[in-house]
């Protein structure tokens, strides 16, 4: 049960430059102009915008990753953050092209956003000597969980489904979160 006044969320955070317009694993462009005709589990044919793909790739530069040796202090910064800030965590990863995190947030958007916001900052000051530059794209996803069965799905995909070398952090390991530093 959520705390008065807030919801539970499945944020999802991607670093810069790692899905853009003519991705062949898919997209969609804001506000949906322009999409491909597939999505990531259902790859559009090979080849499908790829101009679209080269101008991208030309112009954006070199993509970021999460270094793995960097992924737990990121992961511990943001859940710091997020506490310092009076918001429950339950669960976060961190793998090298994005974060998830299942949190306890207001219902306002806009506040939810101006929060993760502080965040990603905060993450980034505690990295910036080994990771310059800027490190997250723009925005992210702040998905509301709907119902007790939704929220044990996001749990479980967040804890379990980020693939090998995914830094994660479970209310369980409390006790790792008290000193980010180490």
């Amino acid at each position: 049960m959520p705390s008065p006044g807030l919801r539970w969320r499945h944020v999802t955070l991607n670093v810069k430059y790692r899905w853009l317009p003519g991705d062949s694993r898919g997209f969609r462009s804001r506000g949906h102009r322009i999409h491909s005709s597939g999505d990531y589990k259902h790859p559009p044919p090979v080849g499908e915008h790829a101009g679209l793909q080269r101008y991208n790739k030309e112009t954006a530069g070199d993509s970021r990753k999460i270094p793995r040796r960097l992924r737990e202090r990121m992961g511990l910064a943001i859940l710091q953050k997020l506490h310092q800030l009076g918001f429950r965590v339950l669960v976060i990863s961190v793998s090298s092209d994005h974060v998830h995190l299942l949190v306890e947030l207001p219902y306002d958007l806009k506040a939810v956003k101006r929060i993760i916001g502080q965040c990603k900052g905060f993450a980034s000051h505690e990295v910036t000597e080994d990771l310059p530059g800027q490190i997250w794209a723009e925005g992210g996803d702040f998905k509301l969980v709907n119902d007790r069965a939704h929220h044990e799905r996001a749990f479980y995909y967040i804890r379990d489904k980020q693939g090998e070398g995914a830094w994660t952090w479970t209310f369980k390991d409390s006790h790792r979160a008290s000193n980010p530093s180490t």
